[in-house]
């Protein structure tokens, strides 16, 4: 049967895809002039963690300035011992000096109320704590370690995230639920009994916080499992139990190819379902890898889902018969980090121009198509067409490239179209 438009089109138009609104309190991370707002209608924050010795401050530095550069907004450091505690002001020093004004958070386990307590530079240079609601102590000491860490944090006006975390979960507080689980008439799965184990102690933790006179406004929540459906079900579940900003991310998510999948799959669910204040991908470093490589899956997860722009977006085909050469897959990589590179730069030279679509194509089949789509595509020849790349500049076509300077010329047309288009003069579209 032929079709007709009329039996095409549905009575009712097909409901667009997008996240649903988040409805978490709002908090504030803060060093010097720079407020980081988490929760509420803020942005979902990119955060990462130094794998650096801390007691190295330069070193540290070093690392976190290049996760800050890489877009990271919040930077996680371990706080572990003494010798950690008093580098903390050191490192925090040293990004003043290089102007990396990012906002450093303390990972605290096992001893944080000593360190805390007896190193208060470390307090007060850090902006925000990581409390481990597990490792904070046994038996009568839990509570009192636990209120010595919040009453710190109350007194140099700090936020503090509550992360648990199922490898270190509060064994007394397991068992427990699972004496309770024992004695139902009909028992849960353990599975099950975890995820209550999970989300109780993060939110009898936060409680008591309150109890002790912190403002609901300064705490973050965390349940972290590495399971991607663990982790769906345990926010879906924590989500619906409170209002306190969440941070989400696997807790450890894996190496490479697995360890980005995994991530994402998980992430983008639940962020979907508008479930997610701040993120991290916990990602092993493949050797050689740089640190950064985490921050910039994170980025990439926000931005595919529409909820964040950080880089001009480059379009480009994954190669087939009809494609000659490996030149659109060079010329697409080399314009994907072209623009990185200079993005620094440009955020601040060019505002705006994190929105731009590119695209780079392989033969004439969806080259056309997708080049006019974006804001300035290129066609390269494929199997059997005429060694020509025709441009597209806002949806006409603008010129056509030819001869060994093909990608010379292309990053030039996009320079200047940048400089065109986002930096004051208006640009015909």
């Amino acid at each position: 049967m032929s079709l007709t438009p009329n039996t095409c089109l549905e009575t009712t138009p097909i409901e667009s895809a997008a996240p649903a609104p988040r409805r978490s309190r709002q908090a504030r991370v803060v060093w010097g002039d720079n407020v980081v707002t988490v929760g509420g209608d803020a942005p979902v924050r990119v955060q990462s963690m130094t794998n650096t010795d801390t007691v190295d401050a330069v070193g540290t530095a070093i690392q976190v300035k290049e996760l800050a550069l890489a877009g990271s907004e919040l930077v996680r450091i371990t706080v572990n011992t003494p010798e950690a505690a008093q580098a903390v002001p050191y490192i925090r020093e040293q990004l003043d000096r290089m102007g990396i004004a990012v906002p450093l958070i303390g990972d605290f386990h096992y001893n944080g109320h000593r360190l805390l307590t007896e190193f208060p530079d470390c307090a007060a240079a850090l902006s925000k704590y990581r409390i481990n609601p597990g490792n904070v102590g046994k038996g009568d000491k839990h509570d009192r370690q636990f209120a010595m860490m919040v009453e710190a944090a109350m007194h140099h006006a700090k936020p503090v995230r509550i992360g648990v975390n199922w490898g270190s979960l509060d064994q007394e507080l397991l068992a427990s639920l699972m004496d309770d689980n024992a004695a139902r008439a009909q028992p849960w799965a353990a599975q099950q009994v975890m995820y209550q184990a999970l989300i109780a102690s993060a939110l009898q933790s936060a409680a008591y916080a309150r109890e002790l006179g912190m403002d609901a406004n300064q705490i973050l929540i965390s349940c972290k499992v590495s399971g991607v459906q663990d982790l769906i079900s345990v926010y879906r579940a924590l989500a619906r139990r409170c209002d306190y900003p969440l941070h989400l991310g696997l807790t450890e998510a894996g190496m490479g190819t697995k360890g980005t999948v995994a991530s994402t799959t998980a992430m983008a669910m639940l962020l979907q379902e508008g479930i997610g204040d701040t993120i991290r991908v916990s990602l092993t470093p493949q050797p050689g890898e740089a640190r950064t490589q985490e921050v910039v899956v994170a980025l990439e997860i926000l931005q595919s889902l529409g909820l964040r722009a950080f880089n001009p977006s480059v379009t480009a085909c994954p190669g087939c018969g009809r494609t000659t050469s490996t030149t659109f897959q060079e010329l697409a990589k080399q314009i994907d980090d072209f623009l990185r590179a200079q993005m620094p730069v440009w955020k601040v030279r060019y505002p705006g121009v994190e929105n731009m679509k590119l695209a780079v194509m392989g033969c004439i089949v969806n080259g056309p198509g997708e080049s006019k789509h974006a804001d300035i595509g290129i066609s390269l020849p494929g199997t059997g067409e005429a060694p020509a790349a025709p441009v597209f500049i806002d949806g006409e076509k603008a010129m056509t490239l030819r001869g060994e300077g093909i990608a010379r010329e292309f990053q030039a047309v996009v320079e200047s179209y940048i400089e065109r288009r986002f930096g004051g003069a208006t640009v015909t579209s």
